[in-house]
This record gives structure tokens, C-alpha cells and sequence, in this order.
């Protein structure tokens, strides 16, 4: 809703009275009546002060939504009516704005609602903090953390279907802006006793139901699960069920929070394998055996069970069966085992079953810490939120509740410190008027379970370390001579008479008088809890596993960290745990939620106001109601008030020269605050009604907003007359260059028009005396021109009359020869008829020829010497000049061809004309390499600067240079090389470093093998007794293997005129120092594509995998 139409005071539409502070008349009767008129409207949250009262509804109430968020943001705390919002939104702009530290400290019963009263506190700061993709993925972050944490760490109990069975308190810590960087959760004593008992009517932790009912058949499979609960003796069956709760969907909210805090997959899966054999340990059977000596000795009934959880922890079945067979004890330089009974198999089975859950929560606190934790190292805000199990009064209280109710006992020993005692001591400090308000203080109580000496605690730890028979009576005992007179112990064999026929009180009990009750405790299982013994076969079992989380949970397993000493008991690290608490909340601002439980039934609408009024009086309200009616609402040091609101004073702002505590009665004098609204003390102003503390607030505010008009105003005016003086002295600037260039451009056309004008007097003068020469050049010409016209007349009419003369002689020359031509015909017609066949064959066959070859030379083929075509031969008298002819063009084609060819494209065909004689037919790999030519230097060795250092080492021409991977002689693995081969030498240099590694002359090299496959490996032999063949022969690879070995077989010839032998086969021997060593190349898959794979099998086998 608008915020102009929500209610403006807590005063407004009141059910009840909103803050028990305004109460009237103020008594138990009017306050409990006063809770419950509002529980009966649905107003389960009211103040004492700055403390929230909240009552479990057990029900869903529409007063959580988004507009409810906003509707409590930035509100002054008593502004609205009461809400657990109003107390976060406070904690946090007092982080915000005020750089404290925060803590909210939410306390009750179990099942008074405190784990739910963190999460609204969490998702509203989630709510109203910093936006952004970062903030937004830290803040799901820290939400999501709790569903992982509730799974594994809630059970249901007879009081509580959500029941926190371990403390947890977190740190959020936030920038200077107020936006979440991150978080760090402290865990504190897990209830691990659950997991192998749980009492009637309660279940185990949530994760085993969850896990059985929403994994799927695959994943129990993969677990060795069944789904079914009562396949497992650690489950509780006759509350396997709980109403309103589907473990299946909680299942899927759990892995979905897990992978949102940041667990792996193969995290999750490690964590419920943990899960899955906690389930089965508690299937493990013992039955009895008895040995010849007569001792009593245990075996495992079933071995399948111990087969499947060795198969999900990785472990050595037999390692696991002897540790709960047997017990090793070491002392000093001495070991010894013993046997265990069945009792003792089952108490060590539990023992594993409960370290290894509880080490399993601890190892996920630890997990989510790393993913939460802000990432950076700035100065962090920080508001702490604490939400630990509440007081428990059960039919049976063991060790456990004695823990909880003495963190409880400490939890309401700050509470009282922090509210009642503190508040009242700072008034008689500070010099206010004050009369004492009597409460009761828990310090006996505390110091009666911690002291160092005769603490309850102390005498259990004493009793777990002292040599002889340890028992719980024992422990009862010594309880009995030491705290007998303390007037909160009560217990029937005490030296104390009053409790000598309390038939309330068995003998093997001791009750204690706590804040909120008298709670009876049964000493079984108190030594063995505080001692939390797991045998040292066990620890180091579990090191043993394959199992990677398991192995971790255990390093006191480790042989190499193995210590004789005693490891701290339970009661000690907790006692330790609580004092680090304590200290860390002490550092911080408190703010209280205080939880109360209206029935014990879990049921809506239901007000027991005897319930009630027990938790209202244990809690202290009534004394802290009192406390906040006589004192004031609000205190601060006089520096830090002064400097928070010295701007509402002309006098003080903006500097105040003089005492703060002067400067704030100056301030209050100007703002006119009545003064029975303050009060000053000794070094604080206290103010004693809230609306005073807002009426400043908002002065401030508006203060602030004229301020930073103000600020706004000097900063927009000094803006502007630094633009103006910079545009001025810009435009000064501009000037002085607008005139240069001006000047210049001026300057530059007179230039210009000069130059101009010279140039034509130039031309003109240029052009008159061209035209000079030109007249007197033409007039020279004209005589020559002349002359040479009349030579040439007479040379042609000469030339005429010669023409004449020698067409009279011709006419003369052909009348002749007709003449005589037909005398000769005359006389030869007479013999013309003998010698006609002959001479009629003669032409016709003169005419076929020349019909042929015109036929021919039209139909020839092109000049490519690879054409194979040639025109059909007409006649078949012509079969022999027409195949003469055939190769007589081909061999003049090829002339032709081969007369285009420079030197260098002779020598290529000439290798390639070599490497056909060499390799076709004979190696597969020949055919891939015709059509690429044969470049010889592909490293440009005397071009790339990175073989500055080899192209100067090498003074012949480099014949080729190419890139090969040497076979190592040992392991068949391959290096890369440098392979440079020069008219007398081939040098093997590293890739990297261009260093050469070997330098082998030509003349030493002997043949070179190779295989029939298509892979490019290749031999060089030595010649035996050479320097070069200290190590023996060279194994390489390359896909240049034809052309390396064509090059290498004609530089060897032209050096030596003798050819090397090239051996083409499948198997070759090679000399690798003193051993010849077979090469065998077989068929088979490769990993690295068509490369060959070597594998040195033996001094004499070497296999060559290839495609």
C-alpha cells in the first residue's frame, strides 16, 4: 500500500497495547491478558522497548509479503505496529548509517518459532539491501544455506516438527554501502546422540526421510538403498510421517540449495554416499562367540550389509570387520589389542555412526563458509544472527539437555547483563536519578555449572581423565560431596537432609534450579557422552577408505599423525564454543527477539496462559517491562551526539570549539526540548522518550536536505565560473590562432600571386625566344626538304626506266621458254601413254599424302607430354608412318615441354623422377606425396631470427630443414628436432633453443629402413665404429618421410657416388648401443590420430603401432 495510507504509530487502531512499556496498570495479569488479546487478533508480536516479544502462531500468516517489506523500510522503530521487521530494519540501518555492528539474539523454547523468526530476520535484510547480479547471487547465497543446514541438522520432536538440533549463529557481513558480501556460520554441539536414538514420538535428522522418499530409483540404487523406513534400525517408524511435510519436495529444495550455495556434483553425491552408510551401519548385527581362553568375543552376523558400506566408502572390507572385532591400545612404546564383546561391537558401531554424521555436518558448515565468505578483504559491517536450540525440560534429560540448558543459562546471563543489570548500573554510574528494580540474576547458576574448580562440568572432565573405574555413579558421587550445599543443587544422596525422601528424585538424578525451571538430569551416559570415545581402529579404518570426504573427516587416522594424546572432551569444546560466543556478542549492539511457546500441543488458536506465564517469568519480561518504564529509551556519548546533530545548531555548526557535553546542552537549549525529556550524565545524554529521539531524527533529516542544497548550490556555482574561465581563456586561445591564421593565409596568397606573376614573365620570354629558334630550325629545314624532293624525283624516274627495260627482257625470256616448252611436248607426247598408270599412281598417292598430313596437323593433340590421345590412322598402308609419326611428336612435345624448365624445376622433377624409383609400388605412403612439392628448406632457417644462432652454425647451402620427432632408444616416446641436412652433413638441433644436438657426417651413414604402411617413420643406420654410431642408429618420424629420404639418398651420392641401400619392410634391425633391437610395425587403434605409437617391449622388441 501507498505509504500515505498505512498507520503512522503503533498507537493508531491498537489492539491492545502495542509496547508493554506504556502497560497500565502495569502487573503479570494485565501483561499476559495483554498477549493474549493480541494472539487472539493475530497480533503476535509486541514490544518491551527495543525488544520484540513473538508468540508461535502455528500457522501461516499474510503479514510476511513484499508489501509488507516495504512497508516497514526505512520506518522509524516505533513508527508501525510491532514486527519482527521493525527490529531488522533497525539492526540494519544502525549498521548502515551508524557503522555499529549488529547482533540479533532470538531465544525461547523449543518450539517457540526462533529458527523461523531468523529466516524472516535474513530474507528481510535480503529484501531491502543493494541490487545487482553480484549482491543478488551472495544474498541467495546466504538464503539458500539454510534449507542444506535444517536438513541435516533439524529432526522433529515431541515439541517442535522443525526442531534445531544444533546452535548456529551467523555473521552477515556487509560493505560500507550495506550490501551483503558474505557470511561465515559457527556451528555449535549437534545433537549427534539422534542418530543412532531417538525418543518415542521423534525422528531422526530430516536428510535420512528426505533422501529415502525423493531420490530416485537410480540414485538408491546407486546408494544401496531401499525406500522403504523400516528397513533401517536407526529410524524411528512410529513417526516416519509427519503431517503437512513432504520429505520428497524438501528433498528437491535441498540438492537445488545445494547447488546454489556452490557444492559440485560429485559433492553431493560424496555427502549422501556419507548418508547412505550411516543408514546401514545402523543395520549391522553382532552375535556373541566365545574363545578358548573363555573370553567373550563379537562377529558380524550379516557381512552383506559391511560389504555394501565398504563398497561406498572404498574400503578393504577385512580392515573394517577386524575394527569392530577388535580394540588396539597403545601406551607409550606398547600396543595392545583386545577383543570386544557385543556390547562393546555395538557401542563402537554407534560411536563411528555418530562421529562420522557429526564430522559430516561439521565438514558442510565448513563447505558453505568457503562459498559464503566475501571475497574481499575491505573493512566489513557486521550483523550477527543467533539462532540456538531453546530451553528443554524432557521426561528423561541427559547430557544433551544439560549442554543446551547451560548455553540457555548463558544466552539469558548476557541478556540480563546486556538490558537489566547493565542499564541499571550505567544510570548510578552516570549520576541519574534511579530507584533499583530487583531481578533475578543467573550468575549462581552459571558459575555453579562452569567454574573452573567445582563446576559441574570441571568434575565431569576430571572424572573422564582420572585412572581406575570410571562410572556414572562415580561421577554422581563426587557431585554429591561437592555441590551438596549449593542452593541451586538438589539431589538425594547429597550430605543436604532436604532431599533424603524426595521420592520426585530418583537416586541415579540430580535436578538443578535453572532460570526457567527445575530440570531433573539421569547421570547415564554422561561420562561416556563428555568422553565422545571412538576406538583408534575406527579413525584409522576410516583414513584407509578410497573415499575422498570419508578419508578427509579422519586425519587423526593417519599413522603419520597419530598422537597418544587424550582428545578434548564434549562438555570442554563446548564450554569453550559458548565463551567465544559470548565474547563475540558482547563486541556487538544486541537486539532481542523473545520466543514464546502459547501451547504445548503445536495447535493454532490456543493461549495457555499457565505455559505462558512460566516462559514470561524465566525470560525476566516483567523486570525488563519495569527497567524500560523507569529509565530512558535512548543514550549516547556526548562526542557522538554532538557530532550527529550539531548541524541543527547555529552555534555548533559547523565546528564546536568548547566541551561536547556543553556543546549538547547548547544544541537541546536552541531546539527547545523539554527537559524532563533528558537527563544528563557523566559522560552520555540520556533521552527518555522515543518521540524525541524521532522529532531529532527528523530535524536531522530535513537538516541534512538543506545541507546538501546548499553543498549542491556552492559546487553548481563553482562549476560554472570554472567553465567560464575555462571557455574564456579557450576563446583567448581560439583568437590568437584565428588571427595567425589569418596572417598566414594572407601572407601565403601574396606569395602565391608573386610567384604567379613570374612565372609568366618567364613563360613569355621562354616563348618568344622558342619561337626565334623555331623560325630559323624551319628555314634550315625547308633547304634540306627541297633537296631531298628533286633527289628522290630523279631516283624514281630512274627507277622507272630500269623497270621498263626488265619487263621487255622477261616478255623476250617467256616467249623463249613457251617456245621450247612446246617443242619439248611435241616430241615427248609420243611416249605418254606407256608410263600413265604409273604416273597416275604416283600423284594419287602424292595426294592421299597430302590429304593425310593436312588432316593431321589439324586433328594434332595438345602439348601436354601426360596426353595419351593420337589421331586413328585413314589407310592402313600408313599403320608404320603413322606410329613414327606418333612418338616422333610426342619426343619433340616433350623437348618442347621440357625446354620451359629453369634449373631449379629440373632438379625437383629429377627428386621426384628418384623418389618414384625408390617408393612406388613399394611403400603406401608414396602416393600421398606426389602431388606436394618438395620446398627442401620449410623453416626458412636463414630468414626467421628465431635460428639466427643455427643459420650462422651451419656454413654449407642447407639442402633441407624440416621439423621430425626423434624416437627415444628407451621408451619409444618422441621429442621434436631440427632436421637440417647440408651437402655433407644432417644435423639434429632443438626446436626451442635452435642448439645443436648431433652432427652426423653424410659419409657415415650406411642405409636408411622404413616400413610398407602409410606411417612416416624412418631409420638411418650408421656406419659401425664412427663417432656418430656412439649411441647407435636414429628412429624418426615425419610426414615428409619421402622427400627427407629422396634428399638424403642423392646428397649421399653426389658426395660419395655411391648409392644407399633403402630397405622397405615391415620388420628391420636397428643398433642401439650394443643391442640390435627389432622393429616390428602391427595394425591397430590410435589415440593420437594417424601418428605412429612406439612401445619398447624389450631389449630386443620394438613395437610400432600404426593406422
Amino acid at each position: 500500500m501507498p505509504k500515505s495510507e498505512v498507520k503512522t504509530s503503533l498507537l493508531d487502531n491498537m489492539i491492545g497495547v502495542g509496547d508493554s512499556v506504556l502497560l497500565e496498570p502495569l502487573t503479570e495479569d494485565t501483561f499476559l491478558e495483554n498477549l493474549k488479546n493480541r494472539f487472539d487478533h493475530s497480533e503476535i508480536y509486541t514490544y518491551i522497548g527495543s525488544v520484540v516479544i513473538s508468540v508461535n502462531p502455528y500457522r501461516h500468516l499474510p503479514i510476511y509479503t513484499p508489501e509488507k517489506v516495504e512497508e516497514y523500510r526505512n520506518r522509524n522503530f516505533y513508527e508501525l505496529s510491532p514486527h519482527i521487521y521493525a527490529l531488522a530494519d533497525e539492526a540494519y540501518r544502525s549498521l548502515r548509517d551508524q557503522d555499529k555492528d549488529q547482533c540479533i539474539l532470538i531465544t525461547g523454547e523449543s518450539g517457540a518459532g526462533k529458527t523461523e523468526a531468523s529466516k524472516l530476520v535474513m530474507s528481510y535484510v535480503a529484501a531491502v539491501c543493494g541490487k545487482g547480479a553480484e549482491v543478488n547471487q551472495v544474498k541467495e547465497q546466504l538464503l539458500q544455506s539454510n534449507p542444506v543446514l535444517e536438513a541435516f541438522g533439524n529432526a522433529k520432536t515431541m515439541r517442535n516438527d522443525n526442531s534445531s538440533r544444533f546452535g548456529k549463529y551467523m555473521d552477515i557481513e556487509f560493505d560500507f554501502k550495506g550490501d551483503p558480501l558474505g557470511g561465515v556460520i559457527s556451528n555449535y554441539l549437534l545433537e549427534k546422540s539422534r542418530v543412532v536414538k531417538q525418543p518415542r514420538g521423534e525422528r531422526n535428522f530430516h536428510i535420512f526421510y528426505q533422501l529415502l522418499s525423493g531420490g530416485s530409483e537410480d540414485l538408491l540404487k546407486q546408494l544401496k538403498l531401499e525406500r522403504e523406513f523400516n528397513q533401517y534400525n536407526y529410524l524411528g517408524l512410529d513417526s516416519a510421517k509427519v503431517n503437512g511435510v513432504d520429505d520428497a519436495a524438501n528433498f528437491r529444495t535441498v540438492k537445488n540449495a545445494m547447488q546454489i550455495v556452490g557444492f559440485l556434483d560429485d559433492e553431493v553425491v560424496l555427502v549422501l554416499e556419507v548418508v547412505a552408510a550411516v543408514l546401514k551401519l545402523g543395520n549391522i548385527e553382532f552375535k556373541p562367540e566365545s574363545r578358548v581362553n573363555g573370553l567373550d568375543e563379537s562377529r558380524i552376523q550379516d557381512k552383506n550389509e559391511l560389504k555394501e558400506i565398504c563398497e561406498l566408502l572404498g574400503q578393504d572390507q577385512a580392515v573394517l570387520e577386524r575394527a569392530f572385532s577388535f580394540r588396539t591400545v597403545e601406551a607409550k612404546q606398547e600396543k595392545v589389542s583386545t577383543t570386544l564383546n557385543v556390547a562393546q561391537a555395538y557401542y563402537a558401531r554407534d560411536a563411528l555412526a555418530k562421529n562420522l554424521y557429526n564430522r559430516l555436518f561439521t565438514w558442510l558448515v565448513n563447505r558453505i563458509n568457503e562459498s559464503i565468505k566475501a571475497q574481499t578483504k575491505v573493512r566489513k559491517k557486521v550483523m550477527g544472527v543467533l539462532d540456538i536450540y531453546g530451553f528443554e525440560i524432557f521426561e528423561n534429560n541427559s547430557f544433551e539437555q544439560f549442554i543446551i540448558n547451560y548455553c540457555n543459562e548463558k544466552l539469558q546471563q548476557i541478556f540480563i547483563e546486556l538490558t537489566l543489570k547493565e542499564e541499571q548500573e550505567e544510570y548510578i554510574k552516570e549520576g541519574i536519578e534511579w530507584t533499583h528494580i530487583e531481578y533475578f540474576n543467573n550468575a549462581i547458576i552459571c558459575e555453579l555449572i562452569e567454574n573452573n574448580t567445582n563446576g559441574i562440568l570441571a568434575m565431569l572432565d576430571e572424572e573422564c581423565l582420572r585412572p581406575g573405574t570410571v562410572t556414572d555413579e562415580t561421577f554422581l558421587e563426587k557431585l554429591n560431596q561437592v555441590c551438596a550445599v549449593h542452593e541451586r543443587f538438589e539431589s538425594r544422596m547429597s550430605k543436604s537432609s532436604r532431599f533424603l525422601n524426595d521420592t520426585t528424585l530418583p537416586h541415579n538424578c540430580f535436578r538443578i534450579q535453572h532460570y526457567a525451571g527445575k530440570v531433573m538430569y539421569h547421570v547415564e551416559g554422561f561420562v561416556d557422552k563428555n568422553n565422545d570415545l571412538l576406538y583408534r581402529d575406527l579413525s584409522q579404518a576410516m583414513w584407509k577408505t578410497n573415499h575422498v570426504l570419508v578419508k578427509s573427516l579422519f586425519p587423526e587416522g593417519n599413522p603419520a599423525k597419530m598422537s597418544l594424546k587424550r582428545p578434548p572432551t564434549a562438555g570442554s569444546q563446548f564450554k569453550a564454543s559458548v565463551a567465544t560466543l559470548m565474547k563475540n556478542l558482547q563486541t556487538k549492539n544486541p537486539n532481542y527477539i523473545r520466543c514464546i511457546k502459547p501451547n504445548d500441543q503445536k495447535a493454532p488458536h490456543v493461549f495457555a496462559e499457565g505455559l505462558v506465564c512460566h516462559q514470561v517469568r524465566y525470560l525476566g519480561l516483567m523486570e525488563n517491562v519495569r527497567v524500560r518504564r523507569a529509565g530512558y529509551a535512548f543514550k549516547q556519548p556526548y562526542e557522538s551526539c554532538l557530532e550527529r546533530y550539531k548541524m541543527l545548531c547555529s552555534q555548533t555548526w559547523p565546528h564546536w570549539r568548547q566541551g561536547s557535553r556543553d556543546g549538547v546542552k547548547v544544541l537541546l537549549t536552541e531546539l527547545q526540548i523539554p527537559p524532563e525529556e533528558f537527563s544528563y550524565g557523566r559522560s552520555k545524554i540520556f533521552i527518555r522518550n522515543p518521540r524525541t529521539l524521532f522529532e531529532l531524527e527528523d530535524l536531522r533529516k530535513r537538516r541534512l536536505e538543506d545541507l546538501a542544497t546548499l553543498i549542491q548550490k556552492i559546487y553548481r556555482g563553482w562549476k560554472c565560473r570554472t567553465n567560464f574561465l575555462l571557455m574564456k581563456k579557450s576563446q583567448i586561445i581560439i583568437s590568437a590562432w584565428t588571427k595567425r591564421h589569418f596572417q598566414r593565409k594572407k601572407y601565403l596568397q601574396l606569395k602565391r600571386v608573386t610567384l604567379i606573376i613570374q612565372s609568366y614573365i618567364r613563360g613569355w620570354k621562354a616563348r618568344k625566344l622558342l619561337r626565334e629558334l623555331k623560325h630559323q630550325k624551319r628555314c634550315e629545314e625547308s633547304a634540306t626538304t627541297i633537296a631531298a624532293y628533286w633527289r628522290g624525283f630523279q631516283a624514281r624516274r630512274e627507277l622507272k626506266r630500269l623497270k621498263e627495260e626488265a619487263r621487255r627482257k622477261h616478255a623476250v625470256a617467256v616467249i623463249w621458254a613457251y617456245w621450247l616448252g612446246l617443242k619439248v611436248r611435241r616430241e615427248y607426247r609420243k611416249f605418254f601413254r606407256a608410263n600413265a598408270g604409273k604416273k597416275i599412281y604416283e600423284f594419287t598417292i602424292q595426294r592421299i599424302m597430302q590429304k593425310y598430313f593436312l588432316e593431321l596437323k589439324k586433328k594434332l593433340p595438345s602439348m601436354s607430354p601426360t596426353e595419351k590421345t593420337w589421331p586413328p590412322r585413314p589407310y592402313l598402308f600408313l599403320d608404320d608412318t603413322h606410329t613414327e609419326l606418333k612418338r616422333i611428336f610426342h619426343l619433340w612435345r616433350c623437348k618442347k615441354y621440357r625446354d620451359q624448365f629453369t634449373e631449379q624445376k629440373k632438379a625437383i622433377f629429377e627428386e621426384k623422377l628418384e623418389a618414384s624409383e625408390l617408393f612406388k609400388d613399394k611403400k603406401a605412403l608414396y602416393t600421398n606425396s606426389v602431388q606436394q612439392p618438395f620446398q627442401g628448406d620449410y623453416l626458412e632457417i636463414s630468414k626467421n631470427p628465431k635460428y639466427q644462432k643455427l643459420n650462422g652454425a651451419v656454413e654449407e647451402n642447407i639442402v633441407l630443414a624440416d621439423v621430425v620427432n626423434k624416437i627415444n632408444r628407451a621408451n619409444g616416446k618422441g621429442a621434436p628436432r631440427i632436421f637440417l641436412l647440408t651437402q655433407s652433413n644432417f644435423i639434429l638441433a632443438d626446436q626451442k633453443s635452435g642448439q645443436i644436438k648431433s652432427t652426423i657426417p653424410v659419409n657415415d651413414i650406411t642405409s636408411v629402413s622404413v616400413s610398407k604402411q602409410t606411417d612416416g617413420l624412418f631409420a638411418v643406420h650408421l656406419k659401425e665404429g664412427s663417432t656418430a654410431a656412439a649411441k647407435g642408429d636414429f628412429l624418426f618420424t615425419s610426414d615428409r618421410l619421402i622427400e627427407i629420404i629422396t634428399k638424403l639418398y642423392r646428397t649421399i651420392f653426389f658426395k660419395t657416388n655411391q648409392k644407399i641401400n633403402v630397405e622397405i619392410n615391415n620388420e628391420f634391425l636397428v643398433q642401439f648401443n650394443q643391442d640390435k633391437v627389432c622393429v616390428k610395425f602391427i595394425q591397430g587403434a590410435q589415440k593420437n590420430g594417424n601418428l605412429p605409437t612406439c612401445k619398447r617391449k624389450n631389449n630386443r622388441l620394438l613395437e610400432v603401432t600404426v593406422p
